[in-house]
């Protein structure tokens, strides 16, 4: 068992799975307090890494491509603040960091986790009723329809148009991207028989807001309907078999790392233990 926990989130790893829950205080980000817990398999890991800062760095996951509908949804666009998968580390818990990065890692593989694209989500991505407001309108999903109604601070373009109503299956996909420099953020739908683009403005299958914050927990929104979807039929692969053999493996790993922690062992020492350990997987 692996654990870490900050003012900024609680992570937990067991090996098996890797729980994240989001600190409570006024400078967690809202989207991370909106999106709650979450409970990630190792099935759905590509990998985890700690990235050393000035001033600590980041502990990061790294998620399999269509594994989780979010990480789909915002391609690498949310900043460190916003990002659920990404941990503030302070300096003095950086070997914390990485000795829990390590941990992942081997878990990775004893299992010989698949790191290619998932056939189908893992996550079942954000929970449903969900409703987010950004700059010129409110986006609803019930898990079955969106609805967007416009703000005031729609255009003449969006009021005329009035209130849009989609069916999830009448969807093709779903387009979220923050708010940059001078270019408007957005959140739009695609139906099946979505004509020419317009500006985000003035489409009104479109939410646009043009500063960054206002952008709110649309990405969630954006996340939960690309998780409704239908992606046709797909099969997950199996599990890893659990053998007696494997988990023998990984608790000696666990024991190794804390003895490392605890300076009994050296790098190299340690370093020599872990591949032999995992050698009499291959």
């Amino acid at each position: 068992m692996a654990e870490i926990a900050l003012a900024d989130g609680v992570w937990t790893f067991d090996g098996e799975t890797l729980r994240i829950v989001p600190g409570s205080g006024r400078d967690v980000h809202e989207i991370r307090k909106a999106l709650g817990e979450l409970v990630i398999p190792l099935e759905a890991i590509a990998g985890a890494t700690f990235e050393p800062a000035r001033k600590g760095g980041h502990l990061r996951l790294r998620l399999r491509k269509g594994a989780d509908p979010l990480t789909d949804a915002v391609a690498g666009s949310l900043t460190a603040p916003a990002d659920p998968y990404r941990l503030q580390i302070p300096k003095d818990r950086t070997g914390a960091a990485e000795y829990f990065a390590d941990e992942v890692r081997d878990s990775l593989a004893v299992w010989q986790t698949a790191a290619g694209p998932c056939e189908d989500f893992v996550l079942p991505g954000p929970e449903v009723p969900i409703t987010a407001t950004a700059g010129d309108g409110t986006v609803s999903f019930d898990g079955e329809r969106v609805r967007v109604e416009w703000t005031g601070f729609a255009s003449t373009a969006k009021d005329e148009a009035g209130p849009q109503e989609f069916a999830v299956t009448d969807l093709t996909g779903v387009e979220w991207k923050p708010q940059s420099g001078m270019g408007y953020g957005v959140l739009r739908f695609h139906p099946k028989d979505e004509g020419p683009l317009r500006p985000p403005q003035k489409d009104p299958r479109c939410l646009s807001w043009g500063v960054q914050r206002f952008g709110g927990t649309t990405c969630l929104v954006a996340a939960a309907v690309l998780a409704r979807i239908p992606r046709g039929p797909a099969e997950l692969p199996p599990p890893p078999s659990t053998t007696a053999e494997t988990q023998t493996i990984l608790g000696q790993l666990s024991e190794l790392g804390e003895l490392h922690r605890q300076g009994v062992l050296t790098d190299e020492e340690f370093s020599a233990a872990k591949q032999a350990l995992l050698r009499r997987l291959g």
